[in-house]
């Protein structure tokens, strides 16, 4: 009999800063009044730590009221794929000395906007899976090329 391996691989706390590092592009996940909202951002990790930054706005707004976030990264090939997710709590960096330092990372708007407001997700829990593509297995079941 053959032996099926999991498809799903989850990651260690490790690997997914790794992982996450190794983006420059994430969705931010934010809720106000029930009412979840999900935000593209360009980003950096700082420690253990995600940056980004935002203009004035629903954004802004949004993490000022309820600062509880998600921020998630994937990446894929044709054979492969992987996800993580920060779940943790989002502040404003006030200006000052820690200002003056993220403004110094690697972070520059995508588009020609002013964005001087830079925010960081400190994480309360890192989760990370990996993925492997394949047939579905209902369908090689069904066709009779393999055992579910």
């Amino acid at each position: 009999m053959v032996e099926s391996t999991n498809p799903v691989t989850v990651l260690d706390e490790s690997r997914c800063w790794d992982l996450l590092a190794s983006q420059s592009v994430g969705r931010l996940a934010t809720a106000v009044q029930g009412m979840p909202e999900i935000f593209p951002v360009n980003f950096v990790v700082d420690g253990e730590t995600v940056v980004f930054r935002t203009a004035e706005g629903s954004k802004l707004m949004e993490l000022v009221i309820n600062e509880q976030v998600c921020f998630e990264v994937d990446g894929w090939n044709e054979n492969r794929g992987w996800s993580v997710v920060v779940k943790g709590l989002a502040e404003v960096i006030p200006s000052g000395e820690e200002h003056d330092r993220v403004e110094a990372l690697p972070l520059r708007p995508w588009v020609p906007t002013v964005k001087t407001n830079f925010v960081r997700v400190t994480a309360t829990e890192i989760s990370g899976r990996r993925f492997a593509f394949g047939p579905d297995p209902v369908l090689e079941y069904r066709s009779g090329k393999r055992p579910v």
